[in-house]
């Protein structure tokens, strides 16, 4: 794969693609609501990066590629029968819908290409669809990098129609009356402008939606209720991802019963996003055994990194290869409890041995320098693809300092993804007779 051309623009390329006026129209009329945008630069003034990353088209084939992969391996009777016996109740449900929202997070540098980490309740989409739309070219260049407004409005309309194939796929009639936002305290989370976001493209599609705290839900014995209403459709932000906790009493209830489409749902999480399927899918015995095609591992085993389950019996190997691993805890989220080995200290390793972790080979995140008033200086990025029914509807980028996304870096933050292609570009500055 040629990436020197995107690597080069990642590192010289200083252009400013966020409009500001068109963010703050979008976020104030276009798509949300008045005072979004001022609730999002108090809340969370480093949600939006200033500068596009650069990746090649090839990465972004190869990450269909795992995508699909990933899914299929799933799809296996001997995937689900393994995963399912190590679940909960709740994850033992048929919900016998997909579950939105799959995010599959990647470091890319160079020619690698490393499936991170896979989630349930990939956050950001509506925010990645204002941004979006209030990109610009800030030279001539860049004009045909941009996503356009037909795809920009065919993403949105991919996110509504992925909710109703949710509601058919659950055996339901018509269209749900109700789809209820839920999280724990929503407004008080850091994505809580997004859930307004959501409210706001289910009601121009014709579904109403509320934002609802997971606690302020109640169970009838046949129904979901919030405020005394009945709701269809869940459209689960909870990091509970069985519903263990008391205050989730009544989803649970629903959850079991089939009362409610779930979605994101226990089941999903059991199959996918628990950390430990990484070591699964990193593991070509471990495919073998479980008759994945060929074909099929060798992309498994080319983009995801060994992956192991922290056992305390093993700790004087694990603490000696320390360096070149990163713990994550089996049911963290969003970066919480992770570490790199080579920053442990002997307090958070014992943490780690009475924890559940899996540790996972180091796969170092792209670069991206940005613009700063001390100077240029560089961010790490690394790559979210949003999926559905094994399809990429699309892709990311997350700009950080530190050892993991944050949000809390000054020109950080979301960032589109532009794809250059090199051969391409060469060939139309040939044409032209200019240099490429």
């Amino acid at each position: 794969m040629n990436a020197t051309l995107n690597e080069t623009l990642n590192r010289d390329c200083s252009c400013d693609s966020l409009d500001r006026t068109a963010l703050a129209h979008a976020l104030d009329a276009q798509l949300g609501q008045p005072g979004l945008a001022h609730l999002i630069e108090q809340r969370c003034p480093h949600l939006f990066a200033a500068e596009p990353v650069f990746v090649p088209p090839a990465t972004l084939q190869r990450i269909e590629s795992v995508v699909r992969a990933v899914e299929a391996v799933v799809a296996l009777p001997a995937w689900r029968e393994r995963a399912l016996a190590q679940a909960p109740a709740t994850a033992r449900v048929e919900p016998g819908v997909r579950s939105v929202f799959f995010g599959y997070d990647f470091h890319v540098a160079g020619d690698r290409v490393g499936l991170i980490e896979i989630n349930t309740n990939a956050g950001g989409a509506m925010i990645n669809a204002v941004l979006a739309r209030a990109q610009r070219a800030c030279c001539e260049p860049m004009q045909p990098l941009l996503p356009s407004a037909e795809r920009i409005a065919a993403f949105e309309q991919r996110i509504v129609d992925m909710f109703r194939a949710e509601w058919r796929l659950a055996g339901r009639r018509g269209a749900p009356a109700t789809i209820a936002i839920v999280d724990d305290a929503p407004q008080e989370q850091y994505l809580y402008p997004e859930f307004l976001l959501f409210q706001r493209l289910f009601e121009r599609h014709g579904l109403h939606a509320v934002v609802a705290d997971a606690a302020e839900l109640e169970w009838s014995g046949e129904r979901l209720l919030h405020a005394g209403a009945a709701i269809d459709v869940v459209y689960n932000r909870l990091t509970d991802f069985y519903l263990d906790e008391p205050r989730h009493a009544a989803l649970h209830a629903a959850c079991l019963a089939r009362a409610v489409v779930l979605t994101p749902h226990p089941r999903a999480h059991a199959l996918v996003a628990d950390k430990r399927r990484l070591a699964w899918l990193g593991d070509a015995q471990q495919l073998q055994q479980l008759g994945v095609p060929p074909e099929t591992q060798r992309v498994l085993l080319d983009h995801v990194p060994r992956t192991e389950v922290v056992d305390a019996s093993r700790a004087d190997e694990l603490w000696a290869r320390r360096r070149t691993l990163f713990f994550k805890p089996v049911a963290g989220y969003g970066s919480r409890a992770a570490y790199r080995g080579d920053k442990l200290t002997r307090g958070t390793w014992r943490e780690i041995l009475a924890g559940d972790y899996v540790a996972q080979q180091i796969v170092a995140p792209g670069e991206r320098r940005i613009a700063a008033d001390d100077g240029p200086r560089a961010l790490k990025f690394d790559l979210r693809a949003y999926a559905y029914d094994g399809a990429v509807q699309w892709v990311a980028a997350r700009l950080y300092q530190g050892q993991t996304t944050n949000f809390r870096t000054p020109g950080g933050g979301f960032a589109p993804v532009c794809s250059v292609d090199a051969a391409e570009r060469a060939a139309s500055a040939a044409a032209l007779d200019t240099p490429a």
